[in-house]
């Protein structure tokens, strides 16, 4: 939990400064270990996987063996200067063709890497192409080696380019329970999960249908999914068209179903019916700033920034019923002496002080990433878990950049995702549903095996009709009022004047 320990230091730091060092402080955090190695695990996995699926890159440097009796000493040293990680260990190839690969561990041993080895690493060995002749597998080669998923043996590796964060906690509490910010701590000290700001894309939808909530939307709106025109003047002189994800337009369809869907061209529509400045507004109730979500249209699908922790704190909010339940990691800080010096005393759900959503919005927001999380674009998770109190959305960014999911279960709230450092595409078809999602699934089928469903109580002020939930009290100026700009083809620079809406 070196990310985790990492933020504590720092936090401390920040109150006690040098006494940090000095003082013999001991620092209680909110981590689960147990938690955390499913968490670490799974982020582990997943990087590894997506990693090898694009292929062996080749050895990390090459060294000169020398003569006999200089190869320990040479094969020492070379793994003395390569960063130490606790997932691959440094290793130098001693003897490499097509058949056989072996590598020295250490001066005094050898080992055979496995028939699995031989196969990643097949472009790399004997007479290899000009493409490859760069990295070739060869003795002197300094690589990464890991223990197979069986144990029993060593096999290729190589560490990740493409990063991931995860972060997890009780969303009646804040208390975070896991959190991971990163493949290896040893070799990348960044914590992706506090400090990466990365676009968060349709992962953020949620939050710009609960503001259409508010503004008289209901889940059985009917809103056209069909090509939409952007006027030039509004987007930098640039005509923009956007377009969903899959290449398809489905035509009118309830809110509902353009949220299951992930159907940008939805989105899209709802934003320019509440308008921008309302919703980048709104966001603030979830503990976004304003700030990192300019007031336009493409905030609609996620073109803002945010941080995984910040993703966590906003679907607590939906989680646990619409209170804005503060992330924390730190529970208490004693003394030398065992005396409590600082003490965590978070304010938790059912605080009025802290509600961000009322009731109702919360709970037909739950209603819709549960439909979100059984019939649409996380389907998986339903059918991997096998539970009726999941909730979350998937999320991927322009030309895949990004990939997310975040979501709750039981009693916690999760959120992963999957990227480069310096962003660039993931793959042409990679998601949130197929990067982030399956790490979220792992983390929560461990962490809830026995655990009773959590369940949510249909508030007063919800009315239940035909299997669909509504605002018992219709918002004044529904969405009724604006429906023309939720069919229309096009938008105009006059049509975003808001007095001429409502």
């Amino acid at each position: 939990a070196k990310y985790a320990a990492e933020l504590a230091r720092m936090l401390v730091y920040d109150v006690f400064k040098e006494e940090t060092y000095s003082r013999g402080l001991n620092v209680y955090t909110t981590i689960d270990m147990g938690a955390q190695k499913t968490a670490v695990d799974a982020v582990r996995r997943q990087l590894i996987s997506y990693d090898r699926k694009y292929g062996y890159r080749g050895p990390e440097s090459y060294i000169d063996l020398g003569p006999a009796d200089k190869h320990a000493e040479n094969i020492r040293a070379a793994i003395a200067k390569t960063t130490a990680s606790p997932f691959m260990v440094a290793a130098v190839v001693t003897e490499a063709d097509p058949k056989v690969i072996k590598a020295a561990l250490s001066a005094n041993e050898i080992v055979t890497l496995d028939a699995e080895s031989l196969k990643f690493g097949r472009r790399h060995l004997g007479k290899v192409s000009k493409q490859y002749q760069d990295s070739a597998l060869k003795p002197g080669a300094v690589i990464r080696v890991m223990r197979s998923a069986d144990g029993k043996h060593w096999t290729l590796a190589q560490v990740p380019r493409v990063e991931a964060a995860f972060v997890a906690g009780d969303f009646n509490t804040g208390a975070v329970r896991a959190l991971v910010g990163g493949f290896d701590f040893n070799l990348n000290m960044f914590n992706h999960a506090t400090q990466a700001w990365r676009q968060p894309g349709s992962s953020f939808k949620p939050f710009i249908y609960s503001a259409a909530l508010d503004k008289g939307f209901s889940t059985t709106t009917i809103i056209n999914d069909a090509p939409i025109s952007i006027d030039p003047r509004l987007t930098g002189n640039k005509l923009w068209e956007p377009k969903n994800y899959e290449g398809r337009f489905d035509g009118p369809m309830p809110l509902r179903i353009g949220l299951e869907k992930s159907k940008n061209l939805v989105s899209i529509r709802v934003m320019q019916a509440i308008g921008p400045e309302y919703a980048q507004e709104f966001v603030r109730k979830f503990g976004f700033q304003p700030d990192k979500h300019p007031a336009n249209l493409p905030m609609a699908l996620g073109a803002g920034s945010v941080t995984p922790w910040q993703m966590l704190g906003g679907y607590t909010v939906f989680a646990n019923g619409g209170y804005r339940v503060q992330p924390y990691l730190i529970e208490r800080v004693t003394d030398v002496d065992g005396r409590t010096l600082m003490r965590t005393t978070n304010r938790t759900a059912g605080d009025e002080s802290i509600r961000a959503i009322d009731d109702r919005n919360a709970y037909i927001m739950q209603s819709l990433l549960h439909g979100v999380a059984t019939r649409g674009t996380a389907a998986r998770a339903s059918r991997m878990l096998k539970r009726g109190d999941i909730g979350g959305k998937t999320g991927t960014t322009n030309n895949s950049h990004d990939a997310w999911f975040c979501g709750y279960a039981g009693g916690l709230v999760a959120v992963s995702w999957m990227g480069y450092d310096n962003p660039k595409p993931l793959g042409a078809r990679e998601t949130g549903g197929g990067l982030a999602l399956p790490v979220w699934i792992d983390f929560m089928k461990a962490e809830l095996k026995g655990v009773p469903e959590y369940t949510r109580v249909m508030p007063s002020s919800v009315v239940e009709r035909d299997g669909e939930v509504f605002y018992r009290d219709p918002v004044k100026g529904a969405a009724g009022a604006f429906s023309d700009l939720l069919m229309s083809g096009s938008i105009q620079a006059s049509e975003l004047v808001r007095d001429q809406i409502f």
